[in-house]
């Protein structure tokens, strides 16, 4: 795979065991297929910044795709509710948030490198939503494809620091990048009020709904 990962400096040797543990899958090196994604994510302090390119050869590693067929966006959940550091306090967001850890977390310490959603400014915002039972399970599987931000890449064990290597770096220019970043988070938001307002129909699933056991989670609409 070619990824790139963006920053506000040249990095030419990703070291295992840094970056931030309240991530959307904890500490790892987080990174992107598509390269104008990565240089949105350099300038997201308004600061100019790079996307720096490497080669990842994934042969041989354990990879969780999270949005493969094998996982549900609850699992996503899970991961993003134990990792991500704010939440709503004393409301049904607590119990959400134990249940879904209890019922769907994954254990990524078995994984080398994890595939999934970035729950970027907006779509953080979608998953508080969903977890204060504000919008059901259909409208953020929907919710998280607006904006069209594609999937993160994260490096987690040292085995996968062993398979990637440096390429180059493009500069991106904040004053481009930018722009670029916040009209995409505005463009989510607005398509997202829109699906937020439209009526929900009576077979869409809440989380009250899940753990009160009135759906069955390998019910198809999950």
């Amino acid at each position: 795979m070619i990824i790139y990962h963006g920053s506000e400096k040249i990095i030419r040797t990703p070291e295992y065991g840094f970056g931030n543990s309240s991530n959307d899958y904890g500490r790892g090196f987080y990174c992107t297929e598509d390269i104008e994604i990565a240089k949105e994510w350099a300038c997201k302090k308004n600061t100019d910044g790079f996307a720096n390119c490497y080669d990842l050869d994934i042969n041989g590693l354990n990879v969780c795709d999270l949005n493969s067929d094998e996982y549900t966006i609850l699992n996503w959940l899970a991961l993003l509710t134990k990792y991500r550091g704010y939440w709503q306090r004393r409301s049904i967001a607590e119990d959400a948030k134990d249940y879904l850890q209890s019922e769907f977390l994954i254990d990524t310490d078995v994984f080398d490198i994890i595939i999934g959603y970035r729950a970027d400014d907006s779509y953080f915002s979608f998953a508080q939503d969903f977890i204060m039972g504000t919008i059901s399970l259909q409208k953020l599987s929907r919710a998280m494809k607006l904006g069209k931000l594609g999937e993160q890449i994260v490096l987690k064990s040292s085995r996968a620091f062993e398979r990637i290597s440096y390429n180059s770096n493009e500069s991106a220019p904040a004053s481009h990048y930018y722009p670029m970043k916040v009209r995409r988070d505005l463009a989510a938001r607005e398509q997202y009020m829109d699906l937020r307002t439209n009526g929900s129909r009576l077979d869409e699933v809440y989380i009250l709904d899940l753990m009160r056991g009135r759906v069955n989670i390998d019910d198809l609409r999950i």
